[in-house]
């Protein structure tokens, strides 16, 4: 169906962090499927682990006890604020099963009472009628209504904005159930969270006995040169939902919870290949790959890298480039609308061999792999000066 804009390009095969298209053209990619390809592409380890899991078994059925999905449900509650794990197939599910979650506690906690889910203005948290009636962009719902009731916006990074909904629930006898926030705001902007507005959004959540779930759908699974995307802010949420980059190109979703949050029972919610064997190990081999490779190091050094080169472009170039955004290896150009777009540039890249993707407010987004090297972040911002010069 016509759900895309494609661009007119197709790719034959990849290694680590490039690309080849079908007339052999090869390509840097700054996209990594869209902050997915944790690993890079055909990543040796990962081919070897999926082959030996194809081997022995894929999918059962969550009827079963399943040991990959038990191993790491382990994994990643020992090395997160969470304790229990629901899987399922990618960020738009995770981020359902969260809303959801929060419904059921509101209903639960609140009986009787009207209940809120309060989500950002400029926020992006999936396709789902539910996800998008989470979603604080208006150009992603219009002709999809009615939206799905029972969500407020704020303005991101606004504490003020937050007590004033909550304010005016609770003049009106209603309740916040919850909030769902991104850590840093990826297809809005790349925008990061302000750690003084996080720490009082916590603060007010524990006051008003609401629950705070994060979305690091993009943001997880060290793409900020963090573990998790909370750990950015100094704080810990009472969940969060994790895609994209844990399964490093393999489709998986999850939702992680600490106890105050478990209350899903038997049949209020399920998954028919959520946490198959398959995509466990998949996930399994993508995060014992970050520690062995100390991968969470070279996202700090290459983000850093990549925004030193980022300030110097901007230097060279500041009626285009307005400003720099971003966090370790998820980091934006904002560019100056009067004299270009991202799009733009986005094809532009094309010619140079480098993959780009845009994102909210004129920002173009670099997303690569989490393996990318010194030399390859160098080659990244030599062709993008190039770009720019015949802008």
């Amino acid at each position: 169906m016509n759900t895309y804009t494609r661009f007119d390009i197709s790719f034959k095969k990849g290694n680590g962090c490039w690309l080849w298209d079908t007339k052999g053209k090869k390509y840097l990619d700054a996209v990594a499927g869209i902050a997915t390809c944790s690993l890079g592409h055909s990543d040796r380890i990962l081919r070897k682990k999926l082959l030996a899991q194809l081997k022995k078994v894929q999918h059962i059925s969550n009827l079963y006890k399943i040991e990959e999905q038990e191993e790491l449900s382990n994994y990643l509650t020992k090395e997160s604020c969470a304790e229990s794990v629901f899987f399922c197939n990618s960020g738009a599910e995770a981020n359902e099963s969260a809303i959801k979650l929060i419904r059921k506690y509101g209903n639960t906690t609140f009986s009787g009472k009207e209940t809120f889910i309060l989500a950002a203005e400029s926020s992006f948290h999936g396709r789902t009628l539910a996800t998008l009636s989470a979603t604080g962009q208006p150009k992603y719902q219009e002709g999809f209504g009615p939206m799905v009731k029972g969500f407020k916006f704020f303005k991101y990074n606004d504490i003020a904005s937050v007590k004033k909904l909550i304010d005016e629930c609770q003049k009106n006898n209603q309740r916040v159930s919850g909030v769902l926030i991104e850590p840093i705001q990826g297809e809005g902007g790349v925008i990061p969270g302000d750690k003084l507005f996080f720490k009082e959004l916590r603060e007010i959540c524990n006051q008003n006995n609401s629950l705070l779930i994060l979305d690091e759908v993009q943001s997880g699974v060290g793409r900020t040169g963090k573990m998790w995307g909370y750990e950015n802010l100094e704080i810990e949420p009472d969940g969060f939902t994790l895609a994209k980059g844990l399964g490093g190109g393999h489709a998986i979703g999850a939702l992680l919870v600490q106890e105050k949050a478990n209350i899903f029972n038997p049949g209020d919610h399920a998954s028919t290949f959520g946490g198959n064997p398959f995509a466990c190990r998949a996930a399994l081999t993508v995060l014992e790959e970050i520690t062995r490779r100390k991968i969470l190091k070279n996202v700090i050094e290459r983000g850093a890298q990549l925004n030193q080169g980022f300030t110097k472009i901007s230097a060279k170039f500041p009626k285009i480039i307005s400003s720099i955004r971003g966090l370790g290896l998820i980091q934006g150009l904002v560019i100056n609308d009067s004299y270009t777009d991202a799009k733009t540039i986005t094809l532009k890249a094309f010619d140079k061999g480098l993959l780009l993707v845009p994102a909210g407010g004129n920002v173009v987004r670099f997303v690569p792999p989490l393996i990318i090297s010194r030399n390859e972040i160098n080659i990244l911002l030599k062709k993008l000066d190039l770009i720019f010069e015949e802008i």
